[in-house]
C-alpha cells in the first residue's frame, strides 16, 4: 500500500447521508492522490550521479550523461538519432521549424494545448480534426476532410500512449505530399505492434515532464532515423553552433542539462518496475470498476505495448451523475481526478476567438471532452487505495439524487 493513508469515514451528517466528504464526513484520504504524481527511481543511484556532476563541474552543454541517455534511448526504441531537449514543447517547436512547416498544420483538439501552441507560436495555423471516440486519437477521415491548399503537415498525437492510426496518416501524408510528425508525449516505452513508438513518421517528440512515465524533472527528446534532420535539430537547439566559436545556423537554447539527464538515466533503470506497478494498478481498476453503471474504462489493445501511465474512464451522458459532478465528489475526498483535456483546445484562447464555430466540426471531441475522467495511478498508489477510489465512485452513483442535491446546495451557498 502507498504512503497515502486511507481513513475510515466518521459520519458527521445525518444518518441518511451517504458516507462522503461532501456530506461532512472526513475525506477518504489524508493526503491528495494526484494524476501524474512523479515516479522516482533509485534515489541513491541518482545522488551518486549528482555528486559526479558536481565533482566534474560539467553541468550543461552536452555532457556525458546527456550523451549516454541519448544513446540508451536510441537503443531502446531502435532509431539512429535522439536529440534531448529542455522540454517537450521546445522539442515540438524545433521539429516543426526543422521540417519547414508553414501555413496550416492539422492536429487534434483533444490534446494538451502545447501541441497547438507550438504551431501558433510560430504563426502557423493549427487546423483541428476530429478524433475517433473509441481511441481518443485523431481520425484519418477527419484529417482528409480538412486538408486545404495551405496545408503543409499533420501532427498525430498518441493519446494516453495508444498509437494513433499511423499507417492511415502516413498514407494520407504520402498521397497529399504533407510532412508527418508525431507528438508522443504520452507514449514513451509504448509500441505499435512490435515496433516502438518513436520510430514513425519523419520524427517523434517525447515529453519527460515530471508527470510522465519517465521524467527528467523537466525535459523531452526528438527521435528520428533521418540523419540530416537530426543534424539540423542539434544545431537549432544549441544556438546554431558547430564547434567552439563557429555559428552556422539559426538556433535557440533548447539543451537538456546534465542534472536532468542523470534523473532520466536513473528512471530509465527503473522503467520495468514502474510499468509493472502501473499495469497492476490498471488491472485493479478494471476489476473494481466492472459493473458500475455509466463508467467505462478505456481498454487497451493487447497487440501493443503500453506503459499504463494513464487510467482513463468515460462517464456516460446518461450516467446517474455527470463527469463534472463526480469530479467534485472525488476532489472532496482528496482524489484529484482530472478532466483531460477539458474543454478541448478549440475552446481555449486564442483558438476560441480564431475559430468560434470549431465545435460544430468536432462532435467526437466535444463528447470525449465532456465524458473523460482520468484517475490517479503510479508508484505512489496501492491496491487498497484503488479499491477505495472505486468504492467512492460507486457510493456517489448509488446515491446520485442526494449527491446532486448536496452539490447544488453547496454551490448556492458559495458567495
Amino acid at each position: 500500500m502507498s504512503g497515502m493513508t486511507v481513513q475510515l469515514n466518521k459520519k458527521r451528517g445525518s444518518s441518511e447521508d451517504p458516507q462522503l466528504a461532501i456530506f461532512g464526513s472526513s475525506p477518504a484520504f489524508a493526503e491528495q492522490l494526484h494524476v501524474g504524481r512523479p515516479n522516482i527511481g533509485n534515489r541513491e543511484r541518482f545522488l551518486e550521479r549528482m555528486n559526479d556532476i558536481l565533482d566534474r563541474r560539467w553541468l550543461s552543454n552536452r555532457g556525458e550523461y546527456v550523451i549516454e541517455l541519448e544513446r540508451r534511448i536510441c537503443d531502446l526504441i531502435g532509431v539512429r538519432n535522439c536529440v534531448l531537449v529542455c522540454n517537450g514543447t521546445i522539442g515540438l517547436e524545433l521539429l516543426i521549424r526543422a521540417l519547414g512547416l508553414r501555413g496550416e498544420v492539422i492536429v487534434p483538439s483533444f490534446t494538451f494545448v502545447a501541441t497547438a501552441h507550438a504551431l501558433q507560436w510560430q504563426e502557423i495555423t493549427p487546423v483541428f480534426a476530429d478524433i475517433d471516440p473509441r481511441t481518443h486519437c485523431i481520425d484519418p477521415q477527419a484529417v482528409e476532410s480538412v486538408i486545404t491548399p495551405r496545408t503543409t503537415g499533420i501532427i498525430g498525437v498518441h493519446t494516453w500512449g495508444r498509437p494513433c492510426a499511423i499507417d492511415a496518416l502516413a498514407e494520407i501524408a504520402r498521397r497529399r505530399n504533407l510532412r508527418l510528425m508525431f507528438d508522443a508525449a504520452h507514449a514513451f516505452y509504448c509500441s505499435s505492434g512490435q515496433r516502438m513508438i518513436g520510430a514513425f513518421g519523419e520524427a517523434e517528440v517525447f515529453s519527460f515532464h515530471a508527470t510522465k512515465l519517465m521524467n527528467t524533472f523537466e525535459g523531452g527528446a526528438i527521435v528520428t532515423d533521418n540523419d540530416e534532420l537530426a543534424e539540423k535539430l542539434r544545431l537549432m537547439q544549441n544556438f546554431g553552433f558547430r564547434g567552439y566559436d563557429r555559428v552556422i545556423y539559426l538556433g535557440i537554447n533548447g539543451k537538456m542539462s546534465e542534472v536532468s539527464a542523470a534523473m532520466g538515466l536513473t528512471n530509465l533503470e527503473s522503467l520495468e518496475e514502474i510499468v509493472a506497478c502501473n499495469r497492476s494498478n490498471y488491472q485493479a481498476y478494471a476489476e473494481h470498476l466492472a459493473g458500475i453503471a455509466g463508467i467505462q474504462l478505456l481498454r487497451l489493445d493487447g497487440a501493443d505495448r503500453s506503459n499504463y501511465q494513464y487510467v482513463v474512464t468515460t462517464v456516460a451522458d446518461d450516467s446517474a451523475l455527470t463527469r463534472d459532478e463526480l469530479v467534485e465528489v472525488l476532489h472532496a475526498e482528496n482524489v484529484m481526478a482530472r478532466r483531460y483535456f477539458h474543454p478541448g483546445v478549440h475552446r481555449m484562447e486564442p483558438y476560441r476567438s480564431y475559430f468560434p464555430h470549431a465545435h460544430l466540426l468536432l462532435p467526437a471531441t466535444e463528447q470525449v471532452c465532456r465524458q473523460v475522467l482520468v484517475l490517479p495511478t503510479g508508484t505512489a498508489m496501492g491496491a487498497q487505495d484503488i479499491a477505495r477510489v472505486c468504492q467512492l465512485i460507486k457510493t456517489a452513483l448509488d446515491n446520485a439524487r442526494a449527491v446532486r442535491k448536496r452539490l447544488a446546495e453547496t454551490k448556492a451557498a458559495t458567495p
